[in-house]
């Protein structure tokens, strides 16, 4: 990582921690697998569950650093003001589509927990898994917003370099 780059110090530690965590399981997993013909049951929900929260960190850290991928050929072309806008529309867009997971995650994580819901693998709360959806995609949003004002503020200092 270059020193200008910006970052997203928790979700990279996160996303870090969960590839490490899938890494150790499956590992551990297979060398059980192979030396005892059995295996470990809890594996597969925690791996899943950790590939989640992996996914969510690094949207996050990539929404920070901009480097999500994505066509630059508009973006180059337009003078500063009017990719001012076109970074408002690209926030706003992505604002609206997390917001409603955040919002439908938020619900589905309350009714499973009222429910009682239990993980038809190890029997843990549901919820326990669900609430991260939730919690990361509001993290993505701040990186997002963190972003648009980053992105903006490099744009108005070319407008006025131009002028």
């Amino acid at each position: 990582m270059s020193r200008s780059a910006p970052d997203a110090g928790p979700e990279r530690w996160l996303a870090a921690l969960a590839l490490l965590a899938i890494c150790l399981i499956s590992l551990g997993n297979v060398v059980v697998r192979y030396t005892t013909d059995a295996s470990f049951a809890f594996t597969e929900e925690f791996s899943v569950f950790l590939l989640v929260v992996l996914t969510f960190a690094g949207a996050a850290l990539a929404s920070r650093r901009h480097a999500h991928i994505r066509i630059e050929l508009l973006e180059d072309k337009l003078p500063p003001r009017l990719r001012l806008v076109l970074y408002g529309l690209q926030w706003a867009a992505s604002v609206v589509l997390l917001a409603l997971i955040v919002w439908y995650g938020g619900l589905l994580t309350y009714e499973e927990y009222s429910w009682e819901s239990l993980s038809p693998g190890l029997g843990y709360p549901t919820w326990i898994y669900l609430i991260w959806l939730p919690v990361l995609c509001l993290a993505i949003i701040w990186r997002l917003t963190q972003s648009l004002v980053a992105r903006s503020r490099a744009c108005l200092q070319e407008s006025r370099h131009e002028s």
